[in-house]
């Protein structure tokens, strides 16, 4: 299936950031979670990359790579969402007993079992039978129980959700549902942290920003948090599914959320999901001004590129890039975004090598090697 642009209609970019949406995701509790995940031992800004050599290629003017590969140790922009969402928690509940649970296409439950271990919690995740052996082996690193669920990630979403309802244990998603949205807001906002980092390190404001889908949850809080730092002059943002997990573009083509089908089989694993999140598609809808999906077969490329480069990405770290390098390429698509030889390109590289083994499937060598080997 080849690559599909799919621009927001409801989008109005004159428009300031709403008040109601400032119940969700904030700047002013996006600086309490970056306070708060700046305090723990191991916290550093990571490194925002200057791919001159990927703008000259594609003709912008610049573009630039959040790398969340070194977050934490842990490998991924997940590290600031479900720990910061578990320790909320454990100051909430006054150190009494807790148990956290969660379902993960992988990173996500790291974050989560790395968060109870800290907080020294009981910690149980569902995994479903298409992830990694090397993503489960480290989940359970940290401690956690793992369970793995038949079906896809939203059927483990639901088997976490009924387990937890009947054993009185607190899920941490970052996805919402009806009635869960406060946990969610607190994984969201702590992903907040990263783009807040970025756009101090950027120095000046990008024109595009290229972002993961997935539920939604990461789409959201850069979303969030460029309209209200940015207003009017915040960048264009154009969210990236994978072709074969694209609720959020088929939402967006539809007006209202809508789920996709298919067995959702996509090396994109962390981008597997079926069902948005409808405490991000508030947010998405009138805010992200483009959806796009790609193929499993621009993923190894971009991977490749940034290795030859010195940089590890994950298959679903580089979607964003993968998806800069088809739309600066096609006249049409160019054009819809606006994207010239003045344009500014700030990329989320939301993952590292979280299975190392895969990654040097793709890419031909193991994480951080040199091109010769």
């Amino acid at each position: 299936m080849t690559a599909r642009l799919v621009l927001n209609r409801a989008v109005d970019r004159r428009d300031a950031y709403p008040e109601a949406l400032r119940t969700i995701l904030c700047l002013a509790r996006g600086a309490e979670a970056r306070r708060a995940i700046a305090a723990w031992p191991g916290y550093a800004p990571t490194t925002l990359h200057d791919l001159g050599w990927l703008a000259r290629e594609l003709g912008l003017a610049a573009v630039a790579y959040k790398d969340e590969g070194t977050r934490f140790g842990l490998g991924s922009f997940k590290a600031l969402g479900g720990a910061y969402a578990v320790a909320r928690l454990v100051a909430a509940n006054g150190g009494r007993p807790l148990t956290v649970c969660c379902a993960t296409d992988g990173n996500h439950g790291r974050s989560v079992a790395w968060g109870a271990q800290r907080a020294g919690c009981r910690c149980v995740i569902y995994v479903h039978a298409k992830v990694s052996r090397g993503r489960i082996d480290a989940i359970a690193r940290y401690g956690a129980e793992v369970r793995i669920v038949r079906g896809t990630y939203d059927d483990s979403v639901r088997q976490a959700a009924a387990d937890a309802a009947r054993e009185g244990w607190t899920v941490v998603s970052d996805t919402s549902w009806d009635g869960y949205t406060e946990i969610p807001r607190d994984v969201m906002q702590g992903y907040s942290v990263m783009v807040a980092e970025a756009m101090e390190q950027a120095g000046t404001t990008p024109t595009h920003a290229f972002v993961q889908g997935g539920v939604g949850g990461v789409a959201a809080a850069v979303v969030a948090h460029l309209w209200e730092a940015l207003g009017p002059a915040r960048p264009r943002i154009v969210v990236v599914e994978p072709d074969k997990a694209d609720c959020l573009t088929r939402s967006a083509e539809a007006g209202r959320i809508t789920f996709a089908e298919g067995d959702l089989d996509t090396v994109m694993a962390g981008l597997s999901c079926a069902e948005p999140s409808p405490l991000a598609w508030t947010i998405l809808s009138p805010g992200a001004d483009a959806f796009m999906t790609i193929a499993d077969e621009s993923i190894a490329p971009a991977m490749r590129a940034l290795a030859d480069h010195g940089i590890v990405g994950g298959e679903s770290g580089v979607a964003g890039l993968a998806a800069l390098r088809i739309a600066a390429c096609d006249a049409a698509m160019r054009a819809a975004l606006a994207l010239d030889a003045s344009s500014r390109v700030l990329l989320f590289g939301t993952e590292g090598a979280t299975d190392p083994a895969l990654y040097a499937k793709l890419v031909g060598r193991p994480p951080g090697s040199s091109r010769s080997g």
